[in-house]
This record gives structure tokens, C-alpha cells and sequence, in this order.
């Protein structure tokens, strides 16, 4: 695997550091810089151009979601793993419209860590299997609130203009889940070319311009399903 270069965002010190000895303990993962607010997240990121953020969402100046999108629209090619102690709602949701391709609340393990590092490395989408929880629940209007008394008004049933087939729904729905084009295939029972043509058919009736897009419009429109499965 080619090395992966991290950049870690997030206001306590203590946390960036212990952020770094820890991703510097993984194969193949190099830690490039440490940011302290959302403003030199940004600006970080657009000068050394790291594979992966990690990054904290209650930061001062710039908060995580303002900062993802800033770090996002001056280079699509950059994933960006949410790391935070919040999995309410508006949190998840604006950090996945933001362009976030990973969620994890700071209850993760290293191995967590890791698997969603790499995993957004290479196009996939991790989320921490609470924040799955809560976006479904939203997604089915089952959820009554934010985790801090708000109640949550049940989302929409995803639009009927974007036309998906049932077998392009559950490739949509499989790369949700995170997984490879091959997987994909080998579930469906289908060459990788046919997956390919099903995912640019999805792009196309989205609006998606990428793998990262297509799992924010899955989370968001209802698509995905339970346990990522």
C-alpha cells in the first residue's frame, strides 16, 4: 500500500498528539501536520495536500464542517474522517454534506482508527456503527431527537427524480456500506464492468460526481441500510 499521509485537526493538544503516536504506530500511515482550529486546518491542507484529515468538528475560528467543505472545494481529492465526540444529528448529516467521507466518535478504537483511515485512503466510506444507527433512524423518521432533547423532524423519502433501478439502488446501497467495486460484484453476482456501468448510471441520476458524493446522497436520501450491510 502506497503511504498514507495524515493531517490531524482538532483544538486540544493533547489529543493531536496523542493522535499522532498513535497513526504513527500503523502501517503505511505517515502523520504530514497538526492543525488547531478549522482556519489552519485549511490552510494546512491546501499546502500539503495529505491524503486524509482527521478531523475534530467544535473548533474555534472555523468549526470541523466549515472547515471540511473550505479543505473539500480547493481539493476534491482529499478525504476527511470525522473524529468527534458528537453524533447528533445536524453534526453527522452537515458533516457528510460537507464532503466527510468517514464519521467516528472518539470512542473508536485504534483499530477503528485505522480501518477508517485507510478505508477513506482508498474511496471507502467507515461510520461508526452509532452514527450508522442514528442516520438510519433519521432516514426513517424513527429517531425523536438530536441526543440533547431536540426533536428531529423524519427526513424525506428519497426523490423520485433520480430514477434509480432496484439493482442500482443496491449498488448504491453496497457503496454506502464501503465496499469495493470486486465486493460489490461478487454480492450481485455480476462482472466488475457491469458495476462500473451501474455506478455511472447512479452518478448520473444523482448529480454525484464521485464514490465520496454517492455515499453522502445514500445517508442522506435514504438509501442505506442497517448495519452497512
Amino acid at each position: 500500500m502506497t503511504e498514507i499521509r495524515v493531517l490531524i485537526a482538532d483544538d486540544q493538544a493533547a489529543v493531536r498528539e496523542g493522535l499522532a503516536l498513535l497513526l504513527e504506530t500503523m502501517s503505511d500511515v505517515t502523520v504530514v501536520g497538526q492543525a488547531g482550529d478549522g482556519l489552519e486546518a485549511a490552510a494546512l491542507a491546501a499546502e500539503l495536500a495529505p491524503d486524509v484529515v482527521l478531523m475534530d468538528l467544535n473548533m474555534p475560528r472555523s468549526d470541523g464542517i466549515e472547515a471540511t467543505a473550505t479543505i473539500l472545494a480547493a481539493n476534491p481529492a482529499i478525504r476527511v474522517v470525522v473524529l468527534t465526540t458528537y453524533e447528533d444529528d445536524t453534526s453527522i448529516v452537515g458533516a457528510l454534506r460537507a464532503g466527510a467521507l468517514g464519521y467516528l466518535t472518539k470512542a473508536a478504537t485504534r483499530a477503528d482508527i485505522e480501518r477508517a483511515v485507510k478505508a477513506a485512503a482508498a474511496g471507502q466510506a467507515i461510520l461508526d456503527p452509532a452514527v450508522q444507527r442514528q442516520l438510519l433512524a433519521a432516514a426513517t423518521g424513527a429517531n425523536t431527537g438530536t441526543g440533547n432533547g431536540t426533536p428531529t423532524a423524519p427526513a424525506a423519502e428519497p426523490e423520485s427524480a433520480d430514477d434509480l433501478s432496484p439493482r442500482e439502488a443496491d449498488v448504491l446501497r453496497l457503496i454506502a456500506a464501503g465496499h469495493s467495486n470486486r465486493e460489490i460484484a461478487k454480492k450481485l453476482f455480476v462482472g466488475e464492468a457491469t458495476v462500473k456501468s451501474h455506478i455511472n448510471r447512479i452518478f448520473t441520476k444523482t448529480g454525484c460526481r464521485d464514490r465520496a458524493q454517492a455515499v453522502q446522497y445514500a445517508f442522506t436520501h435514504g438509501y442505506a441500510e442497517p448495519g452497512g450491510k
